[in-house]
């Protein structure tokens, strides 16, 4: 995992550069161990090549770290390209695993190029992933079968390099509100910048962090149900039972409540119970089974 994530996505600037014969060995044989590596060879007095170049350079850079790029002067490097036995420039080689695998001579169109580095990434096995998305799908794959450790984990090395990455972020602070971690949750939110806690995507994260505040201990829960058995009008404990089944998890009696409310008296104290039950589609997720239920319940209160 952490091989996976230890350093950041490639910039422009590591994926083109130049080169001579004393550094050839590291740019391309050692570096095409591990991804195709484009060797452009040109001079300058070479007009195809100056025309070739830039767009050899846009072709790289947008296949977004599949390819690099190594420019050599030959007028430089006279000796390393009669190794290569280049004849003419621009002279184009693809290496892979220490070995040339390809190439091409003269200049080629924009068009061309591209197809040449999309057979030649296809070839050699695709387009090397960027490992910070990688990272996230992992965690998200093992967050979708319960597994919230192993997620957390994932997203503690992320955090560990990158601590801004939003996506880690939200999916670590849905772990701990998934796992009965609301403490460690309020911490981790406390924690960050101001300008994160108002982007409209950790809404969600603020609705579930409120409604973790209001649990109650079994006993106190099966104090307030004890209270709507001798009285069924008292909305305020009804109220109050459906808050603390939302915190254990009870969605559906939560919301059964709350639409009890709205249902018997739809004004008490100034809307709650409607206000309340929005609050917790937005900490459930809109598309989730039990909100689209529990919507199409308080519809048929509102408009029928």
């Amino acid at each position: 995992m952490e091989e996976l994530i230890g350093n950041s996505p490639e910039q422009p600037a590591d994926l083109i550069k130049d080169s001579n014969q004393q550094d050839f060995a590291k740019d391309v044989m050692e570096t095409s161990m591990n991804q195709p590596v484009l060797v452009d060879f040109w001079a300058p007095w070479c007009g195809p090549c100056k025309q070739m170049m830039p767009a050899l350079e846009s072709a790289v850079l947008a296949a977004k770290g599949a390819v690099k790029l190594v420019k050599v002067n030959i007028d430089e490097n006279q000796m390393l390209a009669s190794q290569l036995r280049v004849q003419s420039v621009p002279t184009v080689y693809a290496f892979f695993q220490g070995q040339p695998v390809d190439g091409f001579n003269g200049a080629l169109p924009p068009s061309e190029i591209k197809k040449f580095i999309d057979t030649l990434v296809a070839k050699t096995g695709g387009a090397k992933k960027d490992p910070v998305a990688d990272a996230l799908e992992q965690a998200a794959a093992v967050r979708e079968n319960q597994d919230f450790m192993t997620a957390m984990s994932i997203y503690s090395q992320i955090l560990e390099h990158f601590p801004d990455n939003e996506p880690a972020l939200i999916g670590m602070l849905e772990c701990q509100l998934s796992s009965d971690m609301a403490e460690e949750a309020q911490a981790l939110f406390d924690q960050l910048p101001e300008e994160l806690k108002t982007k409209a995507d950790f809404s969600a994260i603020i609705a579930k962090l409120e409604l973790a505040s209001q649990s109650l201990d079994n006993e106190e829960i099966l104090e307030l149900r004890r209270k709507i058995e001798q009285d069924q009008s008292d909305n305020q404990t009804r109220f109050d039972l459906a808050l603390a089944l939302q915190a254990e998890g009870n969605h559906e009696e939560a919301a059964d409540h709350l639409l009890h409310i709205i249902k018997t008296d739809r004004s008490w104290n100034e809307d709650a119970a409607r206000i309340q039950l929005l609050q917790f589609f937005e900490a459930w997720g809109m598309t989730d089974p039990m909100t689209v239920k529990a919507r199409n319940r308080l519809s048929s209160l509102l408009f029928c």
